[in-house]
């Protein structure tokens, strides 16, 4: 009896597992075919597509970005849920959005990449879903967060669980700002209620001739407004980066933007928890900058170019400049000294004569700001005559905008240096990290001129009516446009040479490794928006 009970028991045993394994099989076919669709993304005919436009698919791009064979795909398989307009009959793996982890440099990220071949990228409520997944990850393990955007906008066949999808995106974008770095690259169209989230994170780069960004499209412009308007005109990268500054910078075809991506991650440490990254560096601090001794015109009316002296300072003259083409009166951007990652302010008097004025406060403050939240050193270098005059600018609310860069640097508790180089006049000599703002260390140049305002225009005042203009105005320069009345008050540490800049500061920098400096306990401050 008993033998016959254990050999019953082995048969239906063997029988079992071989319908175990029927069925393992039959699973493992359905996800091999389910993970081709996911690879596919809309299928080939929209692949094609979308290479004939000169976009890379969703994953092409992320195997660009990462480093070989880092990526980790989370939520392949997800679907949406909509059963309306016969959605239920329209179903891709993955829903229009690749998410998941890798590494790039070795560092590493969080990325989703919108995929425009499923449904024009469209966003529905189990795409957010998978978004913000990667973005809480983000947050708790202390890593930077990239999307990769090509959407059309909220799935308008979900409705408002689509609406609510976005609500859900940018609460994470205000909740990881300060936390840790967000990247965006519109890659193809951001329109509608999808702009929003690029615009809360820390960079947003664009492609050239492929890439828009707007609220409403032309149709909608020439709806209201009976204006008529092109993509690129409205939305492109000609209006984002040269005039709204809604975009830090642009490139020329999906590879560059990606490969620019990678450059800069190199730059920034992974959350605000760490430190300025310290890359092993071969350039001397001490070689030779006597070139940089002349840079500056005789004449103090004569232009030069700040980007020379950046270049001149830096490690290796690499400098990954910011906003390049918004603003170009003031320059900012990362570059490193003595390995360490900084980021430079620059007044440019190659345009506007370095004058500050809304654009450039504006793009000046924001970088400050972003420094300061990762703990990445500021180097401002000065030559300013003041803020732009004019009723433009005073009406635009110069007064306002002007003091976000006063209140940027002011609040910055990152080690700040600043070195004048020429004019550093009225108001704007206080805003661009002057010793009164708790700069930490200031150098001048012998060329620098530190006063109220220029000494044809103080003249003015202060001798009015006199026949000899032109002797009080020598001796004025005499007085004032040097840089000794202000080392005597202690206001700059130092006059230096500009060949000792470079060695100067990178001495600086590294006792200023240990500086720590709070301000007081408060919710948070009121920046004038």
């Amino acid at each position: 009896m008993f033998g016959r009970t254990g050999k019953q028991v082995r048969v239906a045993i063997t029988r079992l597992a071989q319908s175990r394994t029927a069925v393992t099989s039959s699973v493992l076919s359905r996800l091999e075919q389910k993970q081709q669709e996911a690879l596919l993304g809309g299928g080939e005919k929209r692949i094609e597509t979308q290479h004939l436009k000169g976009k890379l698919t969703a994953r092409e791009r992320i195997q660009v970005l990462l480093d070989e064979n880092s990526f980790v795909e989370w939520d392949q398989l997800m679907v949406h849920d909509c059963v309306d307009f016969g959605m239920e009959k329209q179903h891709f793996p993955g829903d229009g959005v690749v998410t998941g982890t890798g590494t790039i440099n070795g560092k590493q990220v969080f990325l989703f990449s919108q995929d425009f071949t499923v449904f024009g990228g469209s966003l529905s409520a189990a795409y957010a879903r998978k978004i913000v997944k990667v973005m809480d990850h983000a947050e708790m393990t202390g890593a930077p967060l990239i999307g990769l955007n090509d959407s059309g906008g909220a799935r308008i066949q979900e409705g408002v669980a689509s609406l609510g999808g976005y609500g859900d995106i940018f609460l994470r974008n205000v909740l990881l700002s300060g936390v840790v770095p967000q990247i965006s690259l519109i890659m193809g169209p951001c329109a509608g209620g999808a702009v929003y989230s690029p615009a809360i994170t820390d960079f947003t780069f664009m492609v050239r001739n492929t890439s828009h960004m707007f609220v409403t499209g032309p149709d909608v412009v020439k709806q209201v407004t009976n204006e008529t308007v092109s993509q690129e005109e409205l939305g492109g990268t000609s209006a984002h980066c040269g005039l709204s500054g809604v975009a830090h910078g642009a490139w020329e075809n999906d590879v560059m933007a990606l490969l620019q991506a990678r450059r800069l991650m190199d730059f920034l440490p992974s959350s605000n928890k760490e430190k300025s990254p310290i890359l092993t560096c071969c350039d001397p601090i001490d070689r030779d900058l006597s070139a940089l001794d002349n840079i500056i015109p005789n004449s103090p009316i004569d232009p030069y170019d700040m980007k020379h002296v950046i270049r001149f300072i830096v490690d290796e003259s690499d400098f990954f400049e910011i906003m390049p083409d918004f603003a170009k009166n003031i320059i900012v951007g990362f570059a490193r000294m003595n390995g360490q990652t900084v980021g430079v302010v620059g007044n440019q008097p190659l345009v506007a004569a370095g004058c500050l004025d809304i654009n450039a406060s504006v793009k000046g403050a924001r970088f400050v700001r972003f420094c300061d939240a990762f703990n990445i050193p500021l180097i401002v270098l000065e030559d300013v005559p003041g803020f732009l005059p004019g009723t433009q600018q005073e009406h635009g609310g110069i007064i306002k905008h002007g003091a976000k860069l006063l209140y940027a640097l002011a609040e910055a508790t990152v080690p700040k240096l600043t070195v004048i180089t020429r004019k550093a006049y009225g108001g704007a000599y206080v805003v661009m990290n002057s010793k009164h703002i708790r700069a930490d260390v200031n150098y001048a140049w012998p060329s620098a001129e530190i006063a109220v305002m220029g000494a044809k225009g103080a003249v003015a005042i202060l001798n009015r009516g006199d026949p000899d203009i032109g002797k009080r105005e020598t001796e004025y320069i005499e007085k004032f446009s040097n840089p000794f009345p202000t080392a005597e008050k202690g206001f700059v540490d130092g006059v230096i040479m500009p060949s000792q800049t470079r060695q100067k500061i990178c001495a600086d920098l590294r006792w200023l490794r240990n500086k720590d400096q709070k301000n007081p306990r408060k919710k948070h401050g009121n920046i004038p928006l």
